[in-house]
């Protein structure tokens, strides 16, 4: 009798969970609320009623994230993107290595487990968990270590959601600066683009196109990291959806016909990208906040202190 009761309780809970989580999903998907509240709802799930269908959790924003930011292509001109991207250049490599360069001595200072350290400095210096997926198996790090930088990398990507249009507006930065700047130095692409969006449509331009140009520098750093760690950068995960951003950027310039369908595909892929920071707020429970520890999320605050600052100044400058 109690064993089957305790099954029932189970399953009602479960249904519950459905409930809620897809509910909010529904509200997500109207694109009545911006991506800060649906990673706020998404935060509310994780850490009250639980994320049903958690172990797809990541999959689902992966895939989410490359179909959203290819959408986002389809808004884009190519000149403007050239030229954001080569006038960020320089700035863009300094930032990196300078950033994998100072995560090497905070972590010996801090004494956080080598790998970790590594793979908190390279998430933050180009892109976030992609650089992480793309680093892991080079340093052949372990479940706990990847979790850990992934944790810090997230957490600091939430704050920075809606930390960055705050102190923009405070500065009162031009949406040029504020794209260039959340590009550099937020770690993650959806929280890169979720701030930019909230500051305007030209810093979304600028933002998106600056931040995945810089998801490209995965590839050398990979290659660095193999050689510092002596083993052979087998299986690099190159971010093939850039391709397909930059088809988008050119039918969108030069195709009339998909330009005319332009403001829909975008609004699609504002909506899409709304969805994704809903679905990594319900992944960030207690739990997982905890498991990270202090010193990698003391190394990680101060990496990113010190991005923000040096490419804040660069742009100001």
């Amino acid at each position: 009798m109690f064993p089957e009761h305790g099954i029932f309780n189970l399953e009602k809970h479960t249904r519950t969970q459905q409930v809620i989580f897809v509910s909010l999903l529904l509200v997500c998907l109207t694109g009545m609320i911006t991506p800060p509240i649906a990673l706020l709802l998404g935060l509310l799930v994780a850490n009250l009623s639980g994320h049903p269908w958690l172990h797809l959790n990541h999959k689902i924003i992966r895939v989410l994230l490359q179909v959203s930011v290819v959408g986002l292509g389809f808004g884009m001109n190519v000149t403007n993107a050239l030229l954001s991207s080569k006038e960020s250049f320089i700035l863009t490599v300094a930032t990196i290595f300078s950033t994998v360069f100072l995560g090497s001595v905070l972590g010996k200072w801090l004494n956080t487990d080598k790998k970790t350290s590594h793979l908190i400095s390279c998430g933050t210096a180009i892109c976030g968990g992609s650089a992480i997926a793309a680093i892991t198996p080079v340093i052949q790090s372990d479940e706990k270590q990847t979790s850990v930088a992934l944790g810090v990398i997230f957490i600091l990507n939430s704050i920075a959601l809606f930390l960055f249009p705050t102190i923009g507006h405070w500065l009162n930065l031009s949406q040029q600066d504020f794209g260039f700047w959340c590009a550099l130095a937020i770690h993650d692409t959806s929280s890169v683009v979720g701030a930019a969006n909230k500051y305007g449509p030209e810093a979304l331009a600028i933002a998106t196109t600056v931040k995945l140009a810089r998801a490209l520098w995965i590839i050398p750093v990979v290659l660095l990291t193999s050689f510092l760690f002596k083993n052979k950068a087998k299986g690099i995960k190159i971010p093939y959806f850039i391709g397909f951003f930059i088809l988008a950027m050119i039918a969108n310039t030069y195709i009339p016909q998909v330009a005319t369908a332009t403001p829909y595909i975008v609004s699609i892929a504002k909506i899409g990208l709304t969805v994704t920071l809903f679905f990594i707020g319900s992944g960030l429970s207690s739990s997982v906040l905890l498991a990270v520890g202090i010193k990698p999320l003391i190394q990680g605050i101060l990496l990113w202190g010190f991005i923000a600052t040096m490419a804040l100044l660069a742009i100001l400058i």
